[in-house]
């Protein structure tokens, strides 16, 4: 078991997933703490790395591609402070945020996790029911309807229409879009009849227009549990590939001879890496056995 804790948060890696606990401190992003306990199993993870600095360091997580639909939202947009697999590191303690970094990569080693894109989500995404006040507008989901509702920030015209519910089914695409600058953001519900992407927020009955405020990346939440409800965009993409003419088709099973090669090709390699001191004598014992098991 590898942990640290700091007033950032706690992270913990017990072999299998990496448990993280936004921390009480008033510096943690409201995002963070209204997203609370994420569990991430080990085949979401694309790698881990420490960043020290001179007086404090930074511990992130990559996700695979495809692993988390707050991450696949967002695509990268978030700001730091928001990213729940970002961590705050003492200068006091760069050496439990090294053995952590170690015990992850041991492990995504021992487990052969592969690195690129998934084609369902690994993670389920913010908890339900989930209702965010932000920008112009109130938005609800409780898994099978999203329910839109406007204050008094709202332009007239879309007010005039009154509170909107969508059916899950319904929707096409969802896009969020943080405030920069002098350029708002937006949450928005694209429909297959809708109204389209090319209205602006302020006037499309199915967005969320978000003016740079405390509460507007918590939409990005609201988004990602509609998203994470969704067909998957790479399982999608898989199928839409496929010839017209023929069904997609999934891969073959391996042969009992294919299968029995590779696990000897894994105990040579597992040989290799115990012979170059990457991996103890106990780690080598322990997959050597789990090896040996599957054959």
């Amino acid at each position: 078991m590898a942990e640290i804790i700091q007033k950032d948060g706690t992270w913990t890696f017990d072999g299998r997933t990496v448990r993280i606990v936004p921390g009480g401190d008033k510096s943690v992003s409201l995002l963070r703490k209204t997203l609370g306990e994420v569990a991430l199993p080990l085949r979401a993870l694309g790698g881990i790395s420490f960043e020290a600095g001179k007086k404090s360091g930074r511990l992130r997580l990559r996700l695979r591609d495809g692993a988390d639909p707050l991450l696949q939202i967002t695509g990268g947009k978030l700001e730091d402070g928001s990213d729940p697999y970002r961590l705050n590191v003492d200068g006091d303690r760069f050496g439990v945020a090294e053995y952590f970094v170690d015990e992850v990569r041991h492990a995504l080693l021992l487990e052969q996790v592969e690195t690129g894109p998934l084609d369902a989500y690994a993670l389920p995404g913010p908890a339900l029911p989930i209702t965010v006040g932000a920008g112009d507008g109130t938005v609800t989901f409780d898994g099978e309807r999203i329910r839109l509702e406007w204050n008094w920030k709202t332009e007239e015209s879309k007010a005039s229409g009154g509170t909107r519910t969508l059916a899950l089914g319904d929707v096409r695409s969802v896009e969020w879009l943080p405030a920069a600058g002098l350029e708002n953001g937006y949450l928005r519900f694209v429909l297959p009849r809708g109204t389209g992407t090319h209205t602006p927020p302020k006037y499309d009955p199915h967005a969320v227009e978000l003016f740079g405020f405390r509460k507007d990346p918590l939409m990005a939440l609201v988004a990602a549990a509609v998203v994470a409800r969704m067909p998957h965009p790479y399982a999608t993409a898989a199928v839409d590939a496929a010839p017209p003419t023929e069904p997609a088709r999934a891969p073959a099973a391996p042969s009992s001879e294919d299968d029995h090669d590779a696990l000897l090709r894994r105990l040579r390699e597992l040989g290799e890496l115990h012979q170059a001191g990457i991996l103890t004598e106990d780690e080598f014992s322990a997959a050597k056995a789990a090896v040996l098991k599957r054959m």
